[in-house]
């Protein structure tokens, strides 16, 4: 077994409903997506990863750095934790078999109330990773180039159709 079939296999184990592999040629970068962030999140500027905050790239900045890996896992679920639970496994399997750059990311979900948008230090410093957009990948494109579902939802009480997204990035 290949360490991609392993790793598609150990993030559908962790509730991943899709892993899909493609090439970071494969994934829509679009640096309008910091507008969605300014104006469209409420936590704009509070988020531990947030790009307001001092220090964190630009999506500009990011795409170059992301392109220089080899291959993206693509995760797919319907619960915001699992998503990103199954990209922390995989990141931390990858690490284990030598694969010291590979690296997560995934709207967060670690705590039910986030430290930062209070205010406060982030609880999970080293598992807070950034989302598709604050980085400058357009998630509709991208879950559309590759046959993946992702629905604007018309309602909040849509939970049945919602979509979440995370990515592990891999040499």
């Amino acid at each position: 077994m290949s360490d991609i079939q392993k790793y598609t296999q150990l993030a559908l184990d962790h509730g991943a409903e899709h892993a899909v592999r493609v090439t970071p040629e494969d994934i829509v970068f679009d640096g309008r997506t910091l507008l969605k962030c300014m104006f469209g999140c409420s936590s704009w500027g509070r988020g531990p990863t947030c790009p307001s905050r001092e220090g964190f790239l630009k999506p500009w900045e990011f795409e170059p750095l992301l392109r220089k890996y080899k291959h993206v896992l693509i995760l797919h679920a319907q619960d915001k934790k699992a998503a990103q639970a199954a990209a922390f496994a995989v990141e931390r399997a990858a690490f284990l078999d030598g694969d010291v750059l590979a690296f997560s990311m995934s709207d967060c979900a670690l705590c039910a109330e986030c430290a930062g948008r209070s205010g406060e230090k982030c609880r999970n410093v080293r598992q807070a990773r950034p989302s598709f957009h604050s980085v400058g990948i357009d998630t509709f494109a991208t879950a559309r180039k590759l046959g993946l579902p992702l629905f604007v939802l018309q309602d909040e009480s849509e939970t049945d159709r919602q979509n979440w997204y995370a990515a592990v990035w891999l040499n």
